[in-house]
């Protein structure tokens, strides 16, 4: 009985949670690996109102499906009216379980943005060699 309790609460939890994320103003970026979307066992629509949960008031900027550490990850960029910078949420696509949540200024936002861009460049390098 506590199980089946305990379900419809995160049930419910989640589906509130994902009218909230979907009544958002602005449509946040994403960026989808069909290969590693195959891997995943919970949606987006899932992980965005976990992320959402760890940041209440906060908007999706921007949101992707990655491999970081070993781990397969949704990453959300979270504005907060009123700060500075993003909040930056990873979930992890297997369990549901936030693996971290961090502050990123503006500096490091564009570190991070250069990275990404280097990273898939050497990437695109790479499937394009014989």
């Amino acid at each position: 009985m506590f199980r089946i309790t305990t379900l419809a609460v995160a049930c419910a939890l989640v589906c509130s949670l994902s009218q909230r994320s979907s009544a958002q103003a602005t449509t946040p970026t994403q960026k989808v690996d069909p290969a590693l979307a195959a891997e995943a066992k919970i949606t987006f629509d899932s992980a965005r109102a976990i992320a959402l949960h760890k940041v209440p008031h906060g908007t999706i900027a921007s949101e992707e499906l990655e491999r970081e550490n070993g781990h397969l990850i949704y990453s959300f960029d979270v504005k907060v009216p009123g700060k500075l910078g993003i909040q930056e949420v990873n979930v992890n696509a297997i369990t549901g379980a936030v693996l971290g949540v961090h502050h990123e200024n503006a500096a490091a936002e564009r570190k991070e943005a250069r990275a990404d861009s280097a990273a898939a460049r050497k990437d695109s390098s790479h499937r394009a060699s014989p």
